[in-house]
């Protein structure tokens, strides 16, 4: 009985672990007697146990007598395994656990190689895929404990059979696992130590790689190019010593290779030249395949020999070690040519190349590494193609930590050249033009990835922040849109410096006082003279996340000094902290009756700095501070400066330490909130704070925080505020970009939207229910908003209560509400089958009417509705196959391809529903 077979194998798995002496000094009749008990095992439970008892047995040196063989036939009979679970299995025994115990077995001895080998040689060249993939994986195993003198007789069979599956194969897998082994091969003849007079079977195995492979890279049809390559380079890829062996004899053939396609491409392009006066089509069409034949050969041997130079670097980083140093001036000449020539595709790879070569220290001299920083700036300011413009920016932040002298004499000078450049177009190429935008925010990009070191940053910063300088002088959209591009560089900036601090420490210095002073000053100026650039919307929130970047990763003696300036700036108009602090008039941005309409949006910076600080940073006048921040917030100002100021509140408000300051700052809080919701010129800016403090109390788990949401669920009745209301039921639980989120240190606990979920959408739903016709859209919404943010496993045992409302909502006239809707549901269509049984019909019926609606994202969303329906019991859907296939002719001849893309698919996927082997 498998059960009592069972006890017995654990009987003896508990002996070795408690009278492990008792048993070795039975000497191999243990051993003996256990393949005994083993032999014709059948049970997968048993076999588990099984295979780990004879690991032991090997690992711990128990006596095998002359029974090896023996124990080697009574594990590997069962290879490959060859086992499917049955369906509900309660051990939960699959597959994959066999393999493993069984593999553990075979690969935990050298001693079974002599069995083993030709086993897995065997199995490779068998046509089950599964076979294959598990001997080469085993192979791989084998070859941590194997040596030269177990792998010496079987390494041909073995290289024909790797080298077989990964030329013929159909699966990308078996050709992985094949690469794989092939490199553990190379491992493990690398790790041998050799005796003066023995041979080197490393030595003699590449020359077989090589002479097998080697060959196929002249081939002009390049059929086996590729998997010639993978060998080489997993050949390679096993020790420093096979690296240099095999990259010596591979790298000159490409260049040489290299050499022959590029001249054949000036040949063909020089015959085209000659033949455009009256050339014969079918002349010309041939010369230009013959071209473009030439181009992707090339582009085929710079990617080979990127991923030769990769390996380079892996295992042998000096000049005089990697054996490239006499190959250095035939592949810098290639890879110029390459970057230099017309094809995008060649650009990519070019650069690359460029990478890895000027990342390999002291390989390119100096004037080499100048050409490589030439290259990219051309790339950067001349090239149309966006893709290698923006290859080449990637390529500078990466080249500019290890040669940050060259970026600064070299490419800081044009791309700031080019910043200050005023034509409409920018001819720098004749056969391409460059728009001065596209210019202009390639240079902004380039500038921003290169401040890797601190050496560039110094030189950088300061440009970017003199183009923002220049900004009031400018005139239109296009001025403002490159202060944005500014701004979004200078984060870009900010985030790569958090990881140093002293560079974090010069930025913060360096940029915090310069957009203060500059926006102080804008807003300080006599409406009549100023310009007000700096001070529109979009500009101060592109500013946001510059500062608060610049602020979140602070030291704690740097972060409270800052913070005690910056406040003394904002409630004391202390302007000493700014450069250029020679201001017209006095700075008052809490000031809410008088001509500071402009001061007050600048609170939107104040809330950038003290809503990123840690949270054991003090806030100095922190009374005071949230006092006047509450006065703003409900103030007749602009709607940028009351919602600054709302933020601004919640997110101090959130970092609050718990006592009578919080209760103080609440209690006056919610009694102004209801003074503003009952006046009707400030009902707006009521709702705003509500909302944001609400939120703020949310992810904190304050007690008020219930209490605040009952009152915006209330609101959702009003026929003034409902709707606004509604729809800020998504800020409450989505993610806010600029304050309140984990990066700016708020309190967010775990799993708040789940508790606000319980605790409220009863609330929502009985509120629906007793609402009335014009007020239910509102619900719907609210509700739609909180359920589209929860993870699928909270809203599935609600979905039998929620659903009839859900398709409620997707009834409702309101777009927001139908795709919020639709999103929702889309993922829950294929779990609940039964809740879905009963209202099959009206689902239906709604998805395939909202096929047509004016919005563009609900008509492919409800198309991709209905065809997650198709994962439901077959027996559900028979009946409505016509009516959907009918209806969903319509959306194949929608005005939009991305609506007839995913019309195209659902239909085919009904058409299918039913017939065999769907």
């Amino acid at each position: 009985m498998q059960l009592d077979r069972h006890t017995v194998y654990m009987i003896i798995t508990n002996f070795m672990k408690t009278r492990e002496e008792e048993l070795k000094n039975l000497g191999a009749d243990f051993t003996y007697g256990f393949i005994q008990v083993m032999d014709g095992e059948k049970d997968p439970r048993n076999l588990l146990v099984a295979f780990h008892i004879v690991q032991d047995i090997i690992t711990k040196n128990y006596a095998l007598g002359h029974f090896l063989e023996e124990l080697f036939e009574v594990t590997s009979c069962y290879f490959p395994i060859d086992f499917t679970p049955p369906p509900n299995d309660p051990h939960g025994i699959t597959r994959e656990h066999l393999i493993l115990g069984l593999r553990a077995v075979l690969a935990s001895t050298s001693r079974f190689a002599e069995f083993l080998l030709p086993l897995l040689i065997e199995k490779m060249d068998s046509d089950v895929q599964s076979a294959k993939l598990d001997s080469l994986q085993t192979l791989s195993a084998c070859c941590t404990v194997y040596g030269q003198k177990e792998l010496k007789e079987f390494l041909s069979g073995l290289w024909s059979s790797i080298r077989r599956e990964v030329f013929q194969t159909a699966s990308e897998k078996i050709e992985a696992e094949g690469l794989a082994a092939l490199q553990a091969l190379s491992t493990c003849l690398s790790r041998s130590i050799l005796s003066p007079d023995a041979e080197d079977l490393l030595d003699s195995f590449l020359n077989s790689v090589l002479q097998d492979c080697k060959h196929h890279l002249c081939e002009p049809d390049m059929k086996l190019v590729w998997p010639s390559a993978k060998l080489l380079q997993a050949a390679a890829g096993g020790s420093s010593r096979a690296c240099w062996k095999v990259t010596a004899n591979v790298l000159p053939l490409l260049l040489e290779q290299y050499n022959q396609h590029a001249q054949m491409a000036l040949h063909t392009s020089a015959s085209i030249s000659k033949e455009k006066i009256h050339p014969p089509s079918s002349w010309l069409q041939y010369s230009c395949f013959a071209e473009q034949q030439t181009s992707n050969h090339r582009r085929t041997i710079l990617e080979m020999t990127l991923g030769f130079l990769r390996l380079q670097s892996r295992w042998l980083d000096e000049e005089d070690e990697n054996g490239l140093g006499s190959l250095k001036e035939a592949l810098c000449s290639m890879v110029f040519s390459a970057v230099t020539d017309s094809s995008t595709q060649l650009h990519l790879v070019a650069v690359r190349i460029l990478t890895a070569l000027a990342m390999q220290q002291g390989f390119l001299s100096s004037r080499d590494t100048d050409l490589v920083v030439d290259h990219l700036t051309r790339l950067i300011l001349q090239e149309s193609d966006s893709e290698s413009c923006m290859a080449a920016v990637e390529a500078s932040g990466t080249l500019a930590k290890v040669h940050p002298s060259a970026f600064i004499s070299r490419m800081l000078p044009q791309l700031c050249a080019n910043l200050q450049t005023e034509p409409n177009d920018i001819n720098l190429n004749e056969s391409r033009v460059v728009s001065e935008h596209s210019v202009r925010r390639h240079c902004l990009e380039a500038l921003a990835a290169v401040c890797t070191h601190q050496s560039i940053l110094k030189e950088t910063v300061p440009i970017l922040l003199d183009y923002i300088r220049t900004a009031p002088n400018g005139e239109g959209e296009t001025n403002a849109e490159n202060v944005v591009s500014v701004c979004k560089s200078l984060y870009r900036v900010a985030v790569q410096c958090q990881e140093d601090s002293e560079s974090l420490q010069f930025y913060h210095q360096t940029v915090l006082p310069c957009l203060l002073s500059l926006t102080v000053q804008a807003a300080t100026q006599d409406s009549e003279t100023s310009s007000h650039v700096l001070l529109k919307d979009d500009i101060l929130t592109a500013m946001v996340p510059v500062i608060s970047a610049a602020c979140t990763h602070l030291k704690p003696e740097l972060a409270s000094k800052s913070v005690s300036q910056i406040v003394g700036l904002f409630l004391d108009g202390d302007v000493s902290l700014l450069p250029e602090n020679n201001f017209s008039s006095k700075f008052q941005p809490f000031q809410v009756n008088g001509p500071t309409e402009l001061q007050n949006r600048l609170v939107s910076l104040l809330m950038a700095f003290v809503c990123s600080l840690p949270r054991n940073t003090e806030i100095p006048h922190l009374r005071r501070l949230l006092q006047h921040l509450l006065l703003l917030s409900l103030a007749g100002c602009s709607p940028f400066a009351y919602s600054s100021a709302s933020k601004c509140f919640a997110g101090l408000i959130n970092k609050c330490p718990q006592g009578d300051l919080l209760d103080d700052i609440l209690q006056v809080t919610t009694q102004r909130i209801d003074v503003g919701l009952a006046d009707e010129p400030s009902r707006n800016q009521a709702i705003t704070l509500l909302v944001w403090v609400t939120k703020a109390l949310i992810l904190r788990y304050h007690p008020l925080s219930g209490q605040l949401t009952d009152k915006m669920i209330g609101l959702l009745s009003d026929k003034q505020l409902g709707p606004s209301v509604a729809n800020m039921f998504s800020l409450l639980v989505s993610d806010s970009p600029d304050v309140l989120n984990k990066a700016c240190h708020a309190d967010v606990r775990i799993m708040f939207r789940q508790r606000f979920f319980t605790e409220n959408v009863p609330k929502l739903v009985q509120g629906f229910n007793s609402a009335n016709g014009d007020d239910k859209p509102n619900y719907l919404k609210a509700l739609s908003h909180v359920l589209n943010t929860l993870p699928k496993q909270v809203l599935m045992p609600e979905l039998p209560s929620l659903l009839s409302l859900l398709l409620e909502a997707l009834s409702c006239a309101d777009e927001v509400v139908q795709l919020s809707t639709l999103t929702c549901l889309e993922p829950l269509l294929l779990e609940a089958p039964e809740t879905l049984n009963v209202h099959i019909d009206g689902l239906i019926s709604k998805l395939l009417r909202l096929t047509s609606s004016p919005a563009m994202a609900v008509r492919i969303t409800s198309l991709k509705c209905i065809r997650a329906l198709i994962k439901l019991p077959l027996h559900m859907l028979l009946p409505y196959k016509q009516q959907v296939i009918r209806a969903l002719a319509k959306p194949l001849d929608d005005k939009k391809r991305l609506v007839r893309k995913e019309a195209v698919e659902t239909r085919c996927q009904w058409f299918l529903l039913g017939s065999p082997g769907s």
